[in-house]
């Protein structure tokens, strides 16, 4: 203890005279401050992460943390798994490696209504106005992007800000980039769709305020123009619309084959902003401001102070002529109301300016055809306007009917040869058909004929060959009166010889009776070798299928 230094030497002698409970309570503070002091420095070594990607799919979230498990870097997933953090100074770096790897596919910034989520109550209006039109963004943009054919979407809007001038106001406009899948290519109609949808989710956003643009640079819909398309592509379409209803009439009218018409239209490549004053009185003429002014005088009769007038040519009329002088004059000023229209029109791009309808009928096929009520009805069906300089011809010419024979030609012989080629596969099915048929019939013919054959045979008993038969029971079967008559085999005289029989006694054996038999077989198969043959089949079946 004296080595002790003097304060840790205090120190120990007050622990010492702690109570239990003193010394518990002096325990778990020491153990407080550890475990805070562990914490605290356990909290500033650890890095500050920053979202790498927020608003993602789970597709594309899946993707990216792939990535970041091979590259090593650590991460956290916040928002339900669409947002990505990563350590403060790896996020550029996994931005960089994520982009190269073409992630993410959808894009980071579509994540729609969730980014109000994240909104406090201390954000300022311009970061609330931006967040608003973000996620309307990403909610067109993911609404497209569940169109057929769509790969990816980026919607962009221009929503100017709110003012109480009328004559200063802006329309918001929209600009929408659109990547198809390979080998799809949007049609008028989607376009279009995709046009009216997002005009119709914004405030304000007329169709003709939205540009679409897909991946290859091809303009879908213009600004001022629509979803219609360039002034080609309007002027295409007019004509071919225009055509097909003029075409569709002279095909009832003269057959078909026999009108062709072609439509040249113009269009107009400019557009402008036009405003309009119109003024027309309205009925019953209401005065707005009315006014009537009277004055009246009256003058002295006889008093010799009464002006003359002047008469003609400046000559003074004397003052008597006049009377005693006295006149009445009355004003009236009136105001009357005025019907004020005022119009405000945009005229776009591809107004049809003038266009050119050609027919010619066949002479032939139409020789009685009156031309100018064949006129009339294809400037009704087309929407013909002289003041505007359109112009209708019709002219009666013979066609040329070289090439309508040469397809008539071919077409027949087409038709001959299908028919004949019909013909021949009719022809070859009926063959096989009628092969099949008659190899059914024969294999049923053989199985019946020999089912028939097998019934009709006389099953013959040569018997078995028993090498250790006892001799007694030979010469029984042999002297044994028979009970069944057995056929009788035709023996011919050639062969007819008497059969040795022993004597009884004298050594009999199985040799006998297979010397017997074998002699009755020799003796049918000399006089009736197909019954014989019948015979040896019966046997040589019943052993096969013993």
């Amino acid at each position: 203890m004296a080595n002790v230094p003097a304060p840790l030497a205090k120190l120990g002698t007050t622990l010492r005279g702690f109570t239990i409970g003193q010394r518990t309570i002096a325990i778990i503070g020491i153990a407080v401050l550890v475990l805070g002091g562990i914490a605290l420095a356990t909290y500033a070594t650890q890095p500050k992460y920053s979202p790498l990607f927020s608003g993602l799919d789970g597709a594309d979230a899946s993707a990216i943390v792939d990535q970041l498990k091979t590259d090593g870097v650590p991460y956290e997933l916040s928002s339900g798994g669409s947002t990505i953090m990563v350590p403060q100074e790896n996020v550029y770096d996994a931005r960089l490696k994520a982009a190269a790897a073409g992630l993410p596919t959808a894009g980071a910034g579509q994540a729609g209504y969730s980014l109000l989520d994240n909104m406090g109550v201390t954000s300022s209006e311009f970061q609330q106005s931006v967040t608003y039109k973000r996620a309307l963004e990403g909610e067109l943009a993911k609404t497209v992007e569940a169109l057929d054919g769509v790969k990816m979407a980026s919607v962009k809007l221009a929503i100017p800000e709110e003012t109480v001038f009328v004559d200063s106001k802006v329309d918001p406009t929209a600009s929408i980039f659109v990547e198809t899948t390979p080998g799809t290519t949007l049609t008028r109609d989607q376009v279009q769709s995709v046009v009216h949808l997002t005009s119709a989710a914004v405030d304000g956003l007329k169709p003709d305020n939205v540009a679409v643009v897909d991946a290859a640079g091809t303009l879908l819909s213009a600004v001022g123009v629509g979803a219609t398309g360039g002034v080609d592509a309007q002027s295409s379409d007019y004509e071919e619309r225009t055509q097909a209803a003029v075409q569709g009439m002279l095909d009832r009218v003269v057959g078909r084959g026999n009108a062709t018409v072609a439509v040249a239209a113009d269009m107009s490549m400019e557009s402008a902003q036009r405003k309009e004053e119109s003024f027309t009185d309205p009925k019953g003429k209401p005065a707005l401001t009315e006014s009537t002014k009277t004055e009246n005088y009256a003058g002295g009769a006889g008093n010799g102070t009464g002006a003359g007038v002047l008469g003609p040519d400046n000559i003074a009329v004397p003052e008597n002529a006049n009377g005693d002088g006295t006149f009445t004059s009355k004003n009236s000023d009136r105001t009357n109301a005025v019907n004020k229209v005022t119009e405000d029109r945009t005229i776009p791009a591809g107004t049809l300016t003038r266009q050119t309808i050609s027919v010619a009928l066949d002479a032939n096929a139409a020789p009685g055809l009156d031309v100018k009520q064949v006129t009339e009805m294809i400037s009704a069906a087309a929407g013909v306007d002289k003041a505007r300089g359109d112009l209708v011809s019709v002219n009666l010419i013979p066609f040329n009917a070289t090439d309508a024979t040469a397809a008539q030609d071919a077409l027949a012989a087409a038709n001959a040869d299908a028919e004949a080629a019909r013909q021949a596969e009719l022809t070859r099915t009926l063959v096989i058909a009628g092969a099949s048929v008659l190899a059914l019939l024969l294999v049923l013919a053989v199985i019946l004929f020999r089912r028939r054959n097998k019934a009709n045979r006389e099953p013959l008993d040569i018997g078995e060959f028993h090498e250790y038969e006892p001799l007694q029971d030979t010469f029984q079967s042999l002297d044994a009166p028979s009970t069944t008559s057995i056929p009788s085999i035709p023996v011919p005289s050639a062969v007819a010889a008497p059969i040795p029989v022993p004597a009884p006694g004298a050594g009999f054996g199985a040799d006998v009776d297979a010397a017997r038999k074998r002699s009755e077989l020799d003796a049918m198969a000399a006089s009736d070798p197909a019954m014989m043959a019948d015979y040896l089949r019966t046997v040589m079946d019943d052993r096969a299928n013993a």
